[in-house]
């Protein structure tokens, strides 16, 4: 994991090379557009390479004539598609591809290896400890009670996706630092022979705190998917607790919806860790 993190590393100190960049003032498309679409071409075509960094603002302002905040614009319409990265102290980095995962009961582990990405895992904590009410009630367990509590970096090719936390009731599953390093938490479930049947979960959105953005090597204030989950296992059971942060701009979520008359019986949806 550290050759690869030192490889992004050294791939976005590279100042990306100068192209010819046309900006036609006498069109109706705004400036900004033709800038972000001049780069955005560049990007998909693959002449701008994961982690080139781009001219600051102020330079490329001042090599094409444009106003400073017309750059912004650009950068932060390439930034909303998940093409680039705004890192302070950095500038501006082209960006990994965005991962865009379909919402089932699947670990992103998996998952992220499905889609020729590099996993790895930090873990961060790994403990028995007092539930708090809100876990205690998600696993609908007395209070006061006991849990495994996790905490997680997820990262693929090096670079920080995801901050986890799950909470799972004690004596469910024996989980070492090595093995959730090497396996995701729901190919380890299964490994003990535990038969995940359904989950229930909630999406939502948030800006990054101080401690959050070093974490996951965004700007604080940037926004963060949030989701919160709770498995049951084939009986009904609940079996885990999950409160995830996800960087919105290298992360997506995405949910198919059958026609009507072909829908199952309705049921709690999935989502995996």
């Amino acid at each position: 994991m550290t050759s690869r993190m030192q490889e992004h590393q050294t791939a976005a100190n590279a100042v990306a090379a100068p192209s010819v960049i046309t900006i036609d003032r006498t069109s109706p498309v705004p400036l900004y557009f033709q800038l972000a679409q001049h780069f955005e071409a560049a990007i998909r075509s693959g002449a701008l390479k994961v982690g080139s960094r781009l001219d600051n603002e102020v330079q490329l302002a001042e090599r094409l004539g444009l106003s400073r905040p017309t750059v912004r614009a650009a950068f932060q319409y390439l930034s909303n598609k998940g093409l680039v990265v705004r890192k302070r102290g950095a500038g501006t980095l082209v960006a990994n591809e965005r991962i865009d995962r379909d919402v089932e009961l699947t670990s992103l582990y998996d998952d992220l290896a499905a889609v020729g990405r590099s996993p790895d895992t930090k873990v961060i904590r790994n403990e028995v400890t007092h539930a708090r009410a809100a876990v205690a009630a998600a696993l609908q367990l007395p209070e006061p009670a006991m849990v495994v509590s996790l905490e997680r970096i997820r990262l693929a090719d090096g670079e920080p996706i995801a901050l986890m936390h799950n909470f799972l009731p004690t004596g469910l599953v024996h989980l070492s630092i090595d093995m959730l390093e090497q396996h995701g938490l729901y190919e380890l479930l299964r490994a003990s022979g535990i038969r995940l049947g359904s989950a229930t979960q909630r999406m939502c959105a948030k800006n990054a705190s101080a401690a959050e953005a070093r974490v996951l090597h965004e700007n604080r204030g940037a926004a963060l998917l949030t989701m919160e989950r709770i498995a049951y296992d084939d009986t009904g059971r609940p079996v885990e607790f999950g409160q995830h942060l996800y960087r919105a701009s290298r992360y997506a979520f995405t949910t198919s919806f059958p026609r009507p008359d072909s829908a199952p019986p309705p049921g709690p949806p999935a989502g995996g860790w």
